[in-house]
């Protein structure tokens, strides 16, 4: 099965994020180390006291558990 089959459209997924890119990167403070096209946004979290160099990374899931779930119930 291809993600388009599931009613997923990739290209408008792209184009949607690269529309609120820049939007997405006014937020920014000093703390984001990466952001958007990294695995996950990773911020400097060394605010937290006893860990060394902590950083907390954060992420979104993608498409495929979505399109295993149109998959078995048929759509």
């Amino acid at each position: 099965m291809k993600y388009q089959d599931a009613g997923v459209d990739i290209d408008r997924k792209a184009g949607t994020l690269r529309a609120a890119a820049a939007k997405i990167k006014e937020t920014y403070t000093p703390e984001v180390l990466h952001g958007i096209g990294a695995f996950g946004g990773m911020i400097d979290a060394s605010k937290l006291k006893g860990l060394a160099q902590p950083v907390l990374v954060a992420s979104t899931d993608g498409v495929g558990t979505k399109t295993m779930l149109a998959a078995q119930t048929g759509r």
